[in-house]
């Protein structure tokens, strides 16, 4: 009766899973990487969440830049989706080094991540990704934006991050330890043996004078009868 009523209770949890929308990830706001490599690539990431993931939505990114040493922002590309056009690049300093690589296939935009190809100690400086986003409710739009910054900064070569450094010392200092406890265990070890050998020695030459003495009685006593 109890595992009737069970499945009973885990019919309609089945029927929801099935039907349920696939594809539909829970978004996540990382921030971007800051240092960039000369003449390789960089992916600017800038991801603004909706508040209530179910409400339909739809919004353009905009991508500005202003050089390090100066104070006023350029506009240098625009996404719009609902355009059914291609992303706009304003700068000729960005003419065909910027590429889309947010979210594809949607209005609702919420990854505005933009790709630099080929970067240039010239883009030394902050980015600021604008987020413009129109709400769909029943009777009324309601209209949000959000503005990330983003200090980017060029090396010659890659450099490691201080996390990377910390947690290749912390292994090998993990891997020093695991071998001293090792050869602790093995010391401890040996010696347990070697005392558990020497007191079966003692054991067995014990044993050998106990016969030894035993015999020797019996001898004596055989003789005494004779």
């Amino acid at each position: 009766m109890m595992m009737s009523s069970l499945r009973l209770l885990l019919i309609p949890l089945v029927l929801y899973a099935l039907h349920a929308p696939l594809g539909k990830s829970a978004c996540v706001e990382v921030d971007s990487d800051t240092e960039a490599v000369a003449g390789s690539g960089f992916k600017l990431g800038c991801i603004s969440c909706k508040m209530r993931g179910e409400v339909e939505a739809r919004a353009t990114v905009s991508w500005y830049f202003v050089p390090k040493g100066e104070s006023e922002f350029s506009p240098i590309y625009v996404y719009d989706p609902s355009q059914q056009q291609p992303p706009s690049i304003l700068d000729e300093r960005f003419v065909d080094r910027l590429d889309w690589n947010g979210s594809k296939n949607t209005v609702d935009v919420q990854d505005g991540s933009i790709y630099i190809l080929n970067v240039t100690f010239n883009d030394t400086g902050t980015f600021r990704c604008y987020f413009d986003r129109w709400l769909t409710y029943p009777n009324y739009e309601f209209q949000t934006n959000a503005t990330k910054d983003i200090n980017l900064k060029v090396v010659p070569r890659a450099t490691r991050g201080l996390a990377s450094i910390l947690s290749e010392i912390m292994m090998y200092v993990s891997i020093i330890g695991l071998q001293l406890w090792l050869v602790v265990e093995m010391v401890y070890c040996y010696r347990k043996i070697a005392a558990a050998g020497e007191e079966a020695l003692r054991e067995s030459a014990a044993e050998y004078v106990a016969i030894a003495s035993e015999s020797k009685d019996s001898c004596a006593g055989v003789q005494v009868a004779e």
